[in-house]
């Protein structure tokens, strides 16, 4: 069962990943070859932790929220699942383009494009931390951890 902690734990997560990969993507860190391939390593690491989130959303989340008689949390649900499918594509286009090649020398459009995921993600957490968390909170439907 999905419970909101592991929500919260999973943002927490992709959160911090983000963190130190900003840190990490500077054209200087990027040029030490070790750097850039932890730097890539990690990157591949946040994109499974995403396809994760999102399939646990799918199986753990949503399908309760379709099925309830109250339309708001169904109009949430909806709501989520709809803003899922353009950031799956984008992150299969940018898998495609940047990551299948084990390619480490990164260009300023490699950097670009990744800060524009990590900008995507970052703003879907929080509207899930801002919307969809509270919302799960005061209808009761989802278990706090045991």
């Amino acid at each position: 069962m999905t419970t909101i902690e592991n929500l919260k734990g999973s943002h927490t997560d992709i959160q911090e990943i983000i963190s130190d990969l900003r840190a990490m993507m500077t054209k200087e860190q990027l040029s030490i070859r070790p750097n850039a391939m932890t730097t890539h390593r990690m990157i591949c690491d946040l994109a499974e932790k995403m396809k994760v989130h999102m399939s646990e959303q799918d199986r753990g989340v949503y399908p309760d929220l379709l099925t309830h008689n109250d339309p708001k949390l169904k109009s949430i649900a909806w709501g989520f699942l709809n803003g899922q499918k353009p950031m799956r594509k984008q992150f299969e286009q940018y898998h495609h383009r940047w990551l299948k090649n084990c390619d480490f020398n990164f260009t300023d459009e490699f950097i670009a494009d990744t800060f524009e995921i990590f900008d995507m993600i970052e703003d879907r957490i929080q509207r899930e931390e801002t919307i969809l968390i509270p919302t799960l909170e005061k209808s009761g439907v989802f278990a706090r951890a045991v």
